[in-house]
Formats: structure tokens, sequence, C-alpha cells
């Protein structure tokens, strides 16, 4: 893979998790009809007047967002271009799922705008968001080691998405000040206080199970990145406490997503950093004929 590449995934992935913690932004702010109902336009502009903050921070989130579809797509290009050439011998399957999610992406954002704000687009929206976060990083480490990940690795991936899903779902459905106290949900283990405490307890379990395989990940292999997991899973579960006992500040909220974001992304380079990317035929074909 070609130094240009690298930089255009990595790039690309810095600027996707910018653009979730501003989606975050968006929501915890209530801006996300700052632009009206009017998609690509803002409030009928390409470049609306910015006398409202809900507009500012829409507007924002729009222009990350087109920044991210620029960079996603000149990293296919790019890929492409170099395999084409001969540069590296690899088929660019990464780059090119990454448009398609950015593609999906884009969509699952007009229909959020279009409908005003379903929570279930907007939580679809987030996890598409997610794994095209994990697609770049794939793309910027050149590795599908997750096909050999450790057997603690797979469960944690699917604790993080869960849990960052089912925290979209909690907050867009107002459940998140349907439990209170900490780390009980109203004094309860079981829930008997209606649909929405439920839905904020599962959130809760799914942060205590994914904290306690993180323990049992960095417990077994002692790994720098699990320990950076574990620290990372228990400032998450305290700002989430902090959210629940101090009333929903809108920092902490902020803080919430952007630190979820960052345990998956960790887990995501965990996994690709614990196995080396496979070799293929092709590879050791170039290799033999340097060697003569």
């Amino acid at each position: 893979m070609t130094r240009r590449v690298t930089a255009l995934a990595w790039s690309a992935a810095v600027c996707t998790y910018l653009l979730i913690i501003l989606g975050g932004i968006v929501r915890i702010t209530g801006s996300g009809l700052g632009c009206g109902d009017h998609w690509p336009l803002c409030n009928g502009h390409l470049f609306p007047p910015l006398d409202d903050i809900g507009t500012v921070i829409e507007w924002s989130h729009r222009l990350v967002a087109a920044l991210v579809s620029v960079l996603v797509v000149a990293l296919a290009v790019v890929d492409w271009w170099d395999g084409s050439r001969g540069r590296f011998v690899r088929t660019p399957t990464v780059a090119f799922a990454a448009v398609g999610l950015l593609v999906l992406q884009i969509v699952l954002g007009a229909i959020t705008v279009k409908l005003a704000l379903p929570a279930w687009s907007i939580v679809l929206h987030l996890g598409t968001a997610m794994l095209l976060l994990a697609t770049l990083l794939v793309a910027a480490r050149d590795s599908v080691g997750a096909q050999h990940a450790a057997p603690l690795h797979l469960p944690l991936l699917a604790l993080s998405f869960v849990t960052v899903l089912f925290g979209a779902l909690t907050a867009n459905l107002g459940a998140a000040a349907a439990c209170h106290g900490f780390p009980l949900c109203n004094g309860q283990i079981w829930i008997t206080a209606g649909p929405l405490a439920v839905i904020q307890w599962i959130h809760r379990l799914l942060a205590y199970s994914l904290a306690i395989v993180a323990v049992v990940w960095a417990f077994r292999t002692r790994s720098r990145a699990a320990y950076i997991v574990v620290g990372l899973v228990a400032l998450q579960v305290s700002i989430g406490a902090g959210i629940v006992l101090l009333g929903l500040p809108t920092g902490l909220q902020v803080a919430h997503v952007a630190v979820g974001t960052a345990i998956w992304a960790t887990v995501v380079l965990a996994v690709l950093s614990g196995q080396p990317a496979p070799t293929s035929e092709a590879h050791r074909v170039v290799d033999g004929l340097r060697a003569q």
C-alpha cells in the first residue's frame, strides 16, 4: 500500500471520528433540523445565513460530512489507480466497501432530515458511521486481522458496537433520564418502571458486560491495547454515571459520545494489530521476482 493511500485512509478515519462527535452534538443540542427539512441544501441555501446556533451546528456537521465524502472517494480512486499501475498487488475491496457505506450513510442522513429525525434512522445513521470508521481503519492498517482474531476480540467488537447503538436508542427515545440512581436503575435489578427504563437498563447491562470482558481480556493478554480499552471503558462508565446523577449535562453527553466512539475504534485497532495482514499468493510471487 502506498503512503498516499495510508494518509488518505487515516485522514478519512480521523474526520469520520470528528463527524460522529459532531453528530452527537447535533442531537444533544437539538440542532437536527437546524437546516429545516431541506437536503442537501440548508434552509434552501447552499451557503445559508448563519444567524442561528442550530443552523451553525447542523451546517458544520454537513460540511465535515462533505469532507469525509471527498476523502473516502479519493481513497477508493487512488487505491484503485495505484493497484492498476502495479504499485502494489492488492484489490482495493476495503476502500470500495467504504464508498458503499458512505452512500448508505448519505441516504440515511437524508431520510433522517426528511422524516423529521425518527429514532430508528438516527440509530442506523450512527451504526453506519461506526462501520465506516472501522472500514477506514482497516484500510489504514492494510489488514484484515479480524479473520484470525483472538477468542475475546469478537465479543468485544460485538459488545462495543451494540452498546453504542443502544446508547443512541436510549438518547433518541428520551430514555436517558428513565433510570434514577447508579449503578442500579431506580434501585432495581428487575425493572418495572416501563419500556424506557428497560431500554436504559439494557444499555447499562451491555456497558457492564463490556467492562467485564475488557478486564478479562486485559488480564489474559496483558497487552497495551487491552489496558487502553479498560481505561476508556472505566472512563465511559464514570461519564455515564455523571450524566445520570448530574441531570444530563451537555458537556458530559458529548464526552459520552466521544469516548464511546474511541472505545469502538480502539477495539477495532486492537483486532487489526493483533494479527499480521494475510499474505496473498500474488505478494509471494512479487517478492520472489524481486529476490532474483
